[in-house]
């Protein structure tokens, strides 16, 4: 029989083998590929969007904070309620100079049309090769993998996230903005 000193220290190993287990703690790999570095140059890209003059780049959000969040599909329910919730919050958004823009492998067209449905009016932009999404360790064989990341007005990477609830992600993403900011 094992003492009861014993047997708490196992349960206490055990319970941070769990917790490492789940990956709270940011990894450099995620479901998706190898993720960018956290406070490094944010990967640049030029995607065409259904909004503007037709395409958008990392480059022209400058000045602003970015929340760049990649999702599967337009039209699907997970990604359906994750874009509610972000047209939801953004006057909040806007109110801390934060910029939102989603990104999948759905083309120009399907991305007006989600947009026009759901009321998004933010940008949704089209990589519809996976190009960006590889450079941001979210693609997996033809879709883009729910992540999402924080960009700085320098274009600096701040944070990443890689374990997303659809419902909750926007006010989790919004907090942690708040948060940077006051640090930045």
């Amino acid at each position: 029989m094992i003492s009861r000193r014993t047997f708490l220290n196992i349960l206490l190993a055990s319970c941070f083998a769990i917790i490492s287990w789940l990956n709270f703690a940011p990894v450099a790999n995620a479901l998706g590929g190898k993720l960018p570095a956290i406070n490094q140059p944010a990967p640049d890209f030029t995607l065409p969007t259904n909004t503007g003059d037709g395409k958008l780049s990392l480059s022209d959000l400058r000045g602003s904070w970015v929340v760049l969040y990649f999702y599967p599909k337009d039209f699907t329910p997970g990604c359906t309620i994750e874009a509610r919730r972000f047209q939801q919050d953004l006057p909040k958004y806007i109110q801390k100079n934060a910029q939102i823009v989603g990104v999948s492998a759905d083309d120009v067209n399907s991305h007006a049309e989600f947009c026009d449905s759901e009321g998004l009016k933010f940008p949704l932009l089209a990589d519809t090769t996976g190009t960006v999404s590889k450079a941001y360790g979210s693609w997996m064989s033809f879709v883009s993998v729910r992540h999402s990341f924080i960009i700085d007005p320098n274009g600096t990477l701040r944070e990443t996230f890689v374990k997303v609830n659809p419902a909750t992600h926007s006010q989790e993403v919004f907090a942690r903005l708040e948060e940077l900011q006051k640090a930045a």
